[in-house]
């Protein structure tokens, strides 16, 4: 069996575990203590894995930090690594994903709030704003999202790099095939029924909660909405609700199996305005088929009540296996594809992103 190291960041500090030849995750004395960690990565495309860390420093801002020994020692470029052009007037509020490129070995994307991409081209050390985006005409009429007006999601094309998918908050689903120098609203299909009777199917004002991709079919791509659960089967040039069988369709995290395109894990919650497990229960809902029908699972998961909430980005799937943390400071893990699953931590500050890597 191989090792693996998982990465949780937290309202307060960022915690590692590793598992040394299959066996259990130990989670390792806490880092960044004191300081909110939204986004992290685990780059394993060259030869030294390189952990990322996207960090909030309370009143000197944000920051991206990368370790290439596994978190022993961390580093941050000279000047501000991600920093909006003096001419946007902007000023840098959180970064809410950094995503390494599948096609491009130096690449990292990185989204933000305010709203925007930056790439970086030296292993998410830099970054530069990708700006076709951020003079998007829709741009000036996006709308905040509970959690703000936050870029939280990237999906690059596993093979070709001209191809991009972003999730804005809530603004919705945007693609470029020309590596982002032009951008398009892919919406179609998807309702807001917040919106007046005959304008439920906007161009945009979604607010998408997560979308995910499965290297092996990158045109199919899965969508957890505010409102909904979707696919897609041309990259997002149309949905097709898929939410019928789960008990609610309301949720933030949507990820596809590691090794199977047409198997896709949800973790519903009540509704908007209740956002705790359906029945005070943690379970994972699992389809095989692409959201034809879904399967609750939850054996090794708290038979008592539960309140807590799954953030979008606190859920992962990876070779390494199944993970989710919880606002209340629980990490869970599965290595049989949601069977079974078993504790790798509790107590920890609320849990805001889970990723792991096979190393």
């Amino acid at each position: 069996m191989s090792d693996a190291v998982l990465a949780i960041g937290t309202r307060k500090g960022l915690f590692l575990a590793r598992s040394t030849g299959g066996g259990p995750f130990e989670i390792q004395p806490i880092q960044f203590s004191t300081v909110a960690v939204p986004s992290v990565a685990v780059d394993t495309r060259g030869a030294t894995p390189r952990l990322l860390a996207g960090i909030e420093y309370g009143h000197f801002g944000p920051s991206v930090m990368y370790s290439d020994d596994l978190g022993q020692t961390w580093k941050e470029a000279e000047r501000p690594p991600i920093a909006f052009p003096e001419k946007t007037e902007t000023t840098l509020t959180r970064v809410w994903q950094i995503t390494p490129s599948p096609s491009e070995p130096d690449v990292v994307w990185a989204g933000v709030e305010p709203a925007a991409l930056f790439r970086s081209e030296d292993r998410g050390v830099t970054y530069e704003l990708v700006e076709g985006l951020w003079e998007h005409p829709h741009r000036e009429r996006w709308e905040p999202g509970g959690g703000g007006l936050c870029l939280h999601t990237i999906v690059p094309h596993p093979t070709d790099p001209r191809t991009i998918g972003v999730a804005v908050s809530a603004a919705g689903f945007y693609r470029t095939f020309d590596g982002g120098v032009s951008w398009e609203a892919a919406n179609q299909n998807i309702r807001a029924p917040f919106m007046p009777e005959g304008q439920q199917y906007p161009e945009f004002g979604q607010c998408v909660h997560k979308v995910a991709l499965h290297p092996s079919r990158p045109d199919r791509l899965y969508l957890q909405h505010h409102f909904g659960v979707y696919r897609s089967d041309d990259f997002g040039g149309t949905w097709h609700d898929i939410g019928a069988g789960l008990p609610s369709d309301f949720g933030f995290p949507i990820v596809v199996h590691p090794s199977r395109p047409g198997t896709v894990y949800v973790l519903p919650l009540h509704a908007d305005m209740d956002r705790t497990p359906v029945d005070h229960r943690y379970r994972v809902y699992r389809s095989d088929d692409e959201g034809g029908t879904w399967q609750p699972l939850s054996k090794g998961l708290p038979d008592e009540p539960v309140y807590a909430t799954v953030l979008r980005d606190a859920m992962t799937a990876s070779p390494a296996g199944l993970f989710f943390g919880t606002r209340d400071g629980e990490v869970y893990c599965s290595r049989d594809d949601g069977g079974t699953w078993s504790q790798v931590a509790r107590h920890l500050p609320d849990v805001l992103t889970v990723r792991a890597a096979v190393l």
